[in-house]
C-alpha cells in the first residue's frame, strides 16, 4: 500500500499537527481478526475465561505489533534516513552482498566492489515493522534469498537467514543497498515494491513479521551519523549524509 506525502512540516515552527492513533496496516488485520476470534471462542462459547482473557490481551498486542504511524521524512538531497525502528546493534566493515554487487544483467551497475559501513538496525517485536526507503529513487534489484531464522541480532544472520536485498538509484547514478532479514521469530518478509517503482526518501517499502533486522551498506567515503546502541525511527532519523565524514562518541547513560 502506497501513502501519498502529507503536509510540510519545517524547523521555524510552519505547519499543522495533532496526536494521532497510528493506524493499522491491512497485513496485520487479518492477524488481528484471527487473534480476536479465537478468544471470543473461548470466551463466549467455551467458557475458558482464563484462557480468553490472555488471548484477547495477545490480540491487541498483534494489533499492535502491525500499526504504522506517520512519519515525518527530513528534505535533504544527500541524506540517508533509517529504514527501520529499533537499536542500532552493528556498525562494522563488510564487503556488501554479492547480489547488490556489479551488473546483474539488467544493465545497472550495482554496488561497487570493496568494503564499506555496514549498519544494523534490530527491530524487536515491540518496534513498528514497517521498513521505509532510505533514499528516494529506482528500486533497481529485490532479491529474495531463503534461509534460516537464528537471532537477527547475530552477525552471521546476515549471511545465513532469510533474508531479501534491495537496492534504490538516485537519479544522479548513485545507488543504495540495504536487506531486510528475518530473526528468530519472523516467518515471512512481505515486499511492497518491485524493480521500476519510483519511490521517495521514507515511502513505505515492506515489513518483516515478528522480530528482525535491516542492515544499510552506506556507500564510500560517508560515515555514520548514528551511534551503537542508539534507537532510531524509521523515516526520521538520519543515518548518514552522503560524502559526510566525523567521528561520533556518545555515552550510554
Amino acid at each position: 500500500m502506497v501513502r501519498m506525502a502529507g503536509d510540510l512540516l519545517d524547523n521555524q515552527g510552519r505547519g499543522d499537527v495533532s496526536w494521532r492513533w497510528p493506524g493499522i496496516h491491512p497485513e496485520g488485520r487479518k492477524f488481528g481478526a484471527i487473534a480476536v476470534g479465537i478468544s471470543l471462542l473461548f470466551l463466549l462459547v467455551l467458557d475458558w475465561e482464563i484462557v480468553g482473557w490472555p488471548l484477547l490481551a495477545l490480540s491487541a498486542g498483534v494489533f499492535a505489533f502491525f500499526r504504522d504511524p506517520e512519519r515525518v521524512v527530513p528534505q535533504g538531497d544527500n541524506f540517508i534516513v533509517s529504514p527501520a525502528d529499533g537499536l542500532v546493534s552493528l556498525i562494522t566493515q563488510v564487503d556488501p552482498p554479492a547480489e547488490l554487487v556489479g551488473d546483474d544483467g539488467s544493465g545497472h551497475p550495482g554496488l561497487p566492489p570493496g568494503q564499506v559501513t555496514r549498519v544494523s538496525i534490530f527491530m524487536s517485536v515491540f518496534d513498528v515493522h514497517i521498513n521505509r526507503a532510505p533514499i528516494g529513487g529506482v528500486v533497481r534489484r529485490v532479491v529474495y534469498i531463503p534461509g534460516k531464522f537464528m537471532n537477527a541480532d547475530l552477525d552471521k544472520a546476515s549471511e545465513e537467514n532469510e533474508r531479501q536485498h534491495l537496492l534504490i538509484e538516485r537519479s544522479d547514478g548513485l545507488s543504495i543497498g540495504f536487506t531486510q532479514i528475518a530473526g528468530l521469530v519472523a516467518r515471512r518478509i512481505v515486499p511492497f515494491v518491485k524493480p521500476g517503482d519510483l519511490l521517495a526518501a521514507g515511502q513505505r517499502i515492506g515489513l518483516i513479521r515478528f522480530g528482525s533486522r535491516v542492515d544499510v551498506y552506506l556507500p564510500a567515503g560517508t560515515a555514520p551519523r548514528v551511534l551503537l546502541g542508539q534507537r532510531v525511527i524509521a523515516g526520521e532519523t538520519i543515518l548518514a549524509e552522503i560524502g559526510v565524514q566525523k567521528l561520533l562518541e556518545g555515552i550510554s547513560q
